[in-house]
């Protein structure tokens, strides 16, 4: 069963906390204050770091269909976070949709990534347990 309830706020927060965070390196007139490159790369980790946490999270309350959990979460908070800076980036900034997808966008596909990888490795763990349980009958 998929837990609609914690799957939509943590996906938004997915998105809304290296969101936040990222304003803090820009001055109040959009100028970055730090070299790109480190920007680069302090929210690649911050978002890995946000996006694994929520999902470790997600998964607490899941007892079955841990690969099928996987895949929806993973695709429900990409589209979040996609719609969300498609709001921001394309819309409000005017940033053209393929710099979009280079620049930033295709980095969440490390969402999906990691919810599917946790699910398919605790799908693989409950194989195992049941496989080494009817082995003891």
């Amino acid at each position: 069963m998929h837990h609609w309830k914690r799957s939509l706020p943590f996906g938004f927060l997915t998105w809304l906390i290296p969101f936040s965070v990222s304003l803090l390196f820009y001055s109040r007139d959009g100028t970055l204050l730090i070299d790109i490159f480190l920007f680069k790369s302090i929210m690649i980790v911050l978002g890995g770091f946000v996006g694994l946490s929520f999902i470790i999270g997600y998964f607490r309350v899941v007892d079955r269909a841990f690969l099928r959990e996987g895949v929806l979460i993973g695709s429900i908070w990409l589209a979040i976070n996609w719609l969300l800076d498609f709001i921001f980036f394309v819309i409000i900034s005017k940033m053209d949709l393929g710099a979009y997808f280079v620049q930033i966008g295709m980095r969440y596909l490390t969402i999906p990534m990691y919810s599917i990888a946790i699910g398919l490795i605790l799908r693989r763990q409950v194989i195992r347990l049941e496989a080494a349980s009817s082995q003891k009958e």
